[in-house]
């Protein structure tokens, strides 16, 4: 009985949406778009009453295994060929400045391709889309009186800056939507040509829900949620747009459908099919997109390829909330630190450092508090360093080391640390047992007047640093904080050396220029000249100058004033010539 039910609510939906892209057509015969045959339905529709569940791929085992949104739970992380992950990532919406939300995000997931490529020696190949227009970018380009493309230019030159400062690889290849219209339009037909979505008269394109019926909602129970908002003339109000008629003062491409720009979901899953095709190891997100974005994504992947699961892994990370507070940090509720602000009080290495003492997908709270543990863990590490240094330099006398012990913690917390990493990426147990071999080497390290020079045991500690040191570079910390030195700072501490150097130089200059004094009842003399005596400053002031030259550093004298200008590329010695 109930297979027949099942058979009949298949027909029942393949004659109803014949119907439907029947009358659509009337108006939209265009180009390949055409009314697919009863076959192409009975292939593109899934009456399977085993539609959501998730199967294993076949390919090659990580051992690693990490939580799938779509099973919420554990899984064997099985990639589809060995050495290679195939990542994609929804970038960001580049109309306003980035936060720490989106930061917490993007550093987590940082994290965990670094374990991947550097721990298990996994190729990730990850692309990244910028998504450069939208409703917001639109928005703000009016405001601003601005056009979106450079709106949409300015804020995404600002978040790869921000990547940058917070030391988040770069993926592998940024992608703009605005750069892939075609694509996009290519996809749409497709989904439409397999019997999924349907445009309307007002040329505005709807992906249908109710022609895969139970696929919907794999990651989350959607049930009968209201849809996005849009057009009266949507059959379902859970359909999503896949392509927006054009509007006034809008950014609009020519389509079949009329000239309009593309929905928020199509995007994602265009760049992905296009650069990956139809089928991908991981896909990657905050939770807050889980539904509908990703919900969404799947959807259409798996209607315009016609496969029965096209994401194998869906990792997501949890929100970043401020300390008391049970809302996400967001643009919307004004809630926010953006990057930039949180970086003039706070480190990248403190920051990531906060994120590994909590998991991937775990909530996490920001605050003061929060930070001076991250800061703390950081400082316990840094002076561990200073001290097993200083004792393999012989510098800091201890009494005798029990070596052995110290030799089986550093085995112990080896296998700890890979334990922690193959289960879900498990860092803040990973971390603990770094902090606990610290513990332990730093009790061997008590320092007394006078040592047994003949019982030393550098060679552990020079080991026990070696390997803290490698760790925390895979995850892209630097507790001496010394890469945030040479690239936030420096720029600036050399622009101050040199500005005070060239002050002094000028003023050194000008005393030496002074002229001779004139002699008394002599006649008046044409043209000064500087002191013999003081030449020799002179010659000191442009030798000066020119060493500087070859290093970026170009002086420029115009009479008693000087200019400077740092530059990349290093200048051609000058020849010897006077002030």
């Amino acid at each position: 009985m109930f297979m027949f039910q099942n058979v009949m609510m298949c027909v029942r939906l393949n004659n109803t949406r014949l119907l439907q892209l029947k009358h659509a057509t009337r108006h939209y015969l265009y180009g390949s778009i055409r009314i697919p045959s009863k076959t192409q339905f009975r292939r593109a529709h899934f009456c399977s009453g085993e539609e959501k569940i998730w199967k294993e791929p076949k390919g090659y085992d990580t051992g690693i295994k990490t939580f799938n949104s779509l099973t919420k739970r554990k899984e064997p992380l099985i990639l589809a060929k060995e050495g290679t992950a195939t990542w994609y990532s929804c970038g960001p919406t580049v109309y306003d400045h980035a936060h720490l939300g989106h930061a917490c995000s993007y550093v987590r997931f940082d994290i965990l391709q670094r374990i991947l490529s550097r721990v298990f020696g996994i190729n990730v190949i990850h692309v990244m889309v910028i998504t450069d227009i939208d409703d917001k970018i639109i928005k703000r380009s009016l405001e601003e009186n601005i056009s979106p493309t450079v709106v949409a230019r300015m804020y995404e030159e600002e978040f790869k800056n921000d990547m940058l400062s917070l030391k988040v690889l770069p993926p592998t290849v940024y992608m703009r939507v605005t750069e892939n219209i075609p694509h996009i339009i290519t996809f749409i037909q497709g989904i439409i040509q397999n019997g999924h979505a349907y445009p309307t008269s007002s040329g505005d394109v709807y992906f249908d829900i109710r022609s895969i019926k139970h696929r919907y909602g794999k990651l989350v129970e959607v049930g009968e949620v209201v849809g996005e908002p849009g057009d009266t003339d949507k059959q379902d109000p859970r359909d999503f747009a896949l392509w927006k008629g054009a509007k006034p003062q809008e950014p609009s491409w020519e389509s079949p459908w009329g000239r309009g720009r593309p929905g928020w979901h199509i995007e994602c899953s265009t760049i992905a099919s296009y650069v990956f095709g139809n089928q991908l190891d991981i896909h990657s997100g905050g939770i807050d997109l889980a539904f509908p974005h990703h919900e969404n994504e799947i959807a259409q992947c798996e209607a315009y390829h016609q496969c029965g699961q096209w994401g194998n892994y869906f990792l997501h990370s949890g929100h970043l909330h401020l300390k008391g507070s049970t809302e996400k940090m967001s643009k919307s509720l004004k809630n926010y630190i953006t990057i930039k602000d949180f970086l003039q009080s706070y480190s990248a290495d403190e920051f990531r450092m906060f994120c590994l003492l909590t998991k991937y997908r775990s909530a996490i709270d920001y605050s003061d508090a929060s930070m001076t543990e991250a800061r703390s863990s950081l400082a316990s590490i840094a002076a561990f360093f200073h001290n097993a240094e200083a004792y393999m330099k012989g510098q800091l006398l201890c009494p005798s080391v029990q070596e052995g012990l110290l030799w089986e913690r550093l085995a112990a917390t080896q296998a700890s640390v890979q334990t922690a990493l193959t289960d879900d990426f498990d860092t803040p147990r990973a971390i603990n047992a770094i902090m606990s071999l610290v513990h332990h080497g730093n009790r061997q390290l008590q320092a007394v007047t006078k040592g047994d020079s003949s019982s030393r045991s550098p060679q552990v500690f020079g080991a026990i640093l070696s390997y803290i040191r490698g760790f925390l570079d895979v995850l892209g910390v630097d507790v001496l904080d010394r890469k945030m030195f040479q690239v936030a700072d420096a720029c600036g501490m050399l622009e101050n050396v040199v500005e005070e150097l060239v002050r002094f130089r000028s003023e050194v200059r000008i005393f030496a220029l002074a002229a001779e004094d004139p002699v008394p009842g002599g006649a008046p003399q044409r043209k000064s000249h500087p002191r013999p005596d003081r030449e020799p400053l002179l010659r000191a002031c442009d030798a000066l100058r020119r060493d500087l030259a070859p290093l970026g550093i170009h002086i420029k004298d115009r009479g008693t004033n000087s200019t400077w200008e740092i530059s990349r590329q290093k200048a051609v010695p000058e020849n010897r010539e006077g002030a």
